[in-house]
């Protein structure tokens, strides 16, 4: 491949939709932060890279919190149920990364996967709704705005591509795992 060459995954439509590319991309970097946290003990899950108290444990589940909150939040303007309904964010505002040691994998595996399919369900609404151009009914405090779902949708991009690094550096430094793409089954 020469610098001017794209690497594209097999699964990315090419001339696809703007929603397909967008909801491919999405779970691409779900997926790519599941295989970077899974096969893992609780130890693993634990580990933390220095000076950072990051965890993929706590990655995990602040990436469950962010999916029961997101599309509910920006789309729907509602508060999403437990654990997160009962958790005095202000008070403390890193919860989710603090406790997720307090969880088995499994829990926090069940967890974030459970958070993912309400998420996907959600967004299905919404697409058969008013596609990408739907409207939210969250106003925005800072610009008195609502959200589009599109913009809902590159919002969680974002948010999984950021803390795909932080599950790379984590990762390799607990047992050598290195690699952009999870093994396609």
């Amino acid at each position: 491949m020469t610098s001017f060459e794209v690497e594209v995954p097999a699964d990315t439509p090419l001339a696809g939709s703007e929603a397909a590319v967008l909801l491919t991309t999405l779970e691409r970097m779900r997926a790519l932060v599941e295989w970077k946290c899974s096969g893992l003990d609780a130890e693993g899950l634990r580990a933390t890279l220095a000076p950072s108290t990051v965890t993929l444990g706590g990655l995990l589940k602040h990436l469950a919190a962010v999916e029961d909150s997101h599309f509910l939040r920006l789309m729907r303007d509602e508060k999403p149920g437990a654990p997160w309904d009962t958790v005095d964010w202000d008070a403390d505002p890193d919860w989710d990364w603090r406790t997720a040691a307090d969880d088995t994998p499994e829990e926090l595996f069940a967890l974030w996967r459970a958070a993912v399919q309400r998420s996907r369900v959600l967004v299905a609404e919404l697409l058969a709704e008013g596609g990408l151009d739907l409207v939210g009914t969250f106003v925005s405090s800072r610009t008195g705005e609502s959200p589009s779902l599109r913009f809902a949708v590159v919002s969680m991009i974002e948010e999984y591509a950021r803390h795909a690094g932080h599950a790379d550096l984590i990762r390799e430094s607990v047992d050598g795992l290195v690699g952009e793409d999870p093994p396609r089954d």
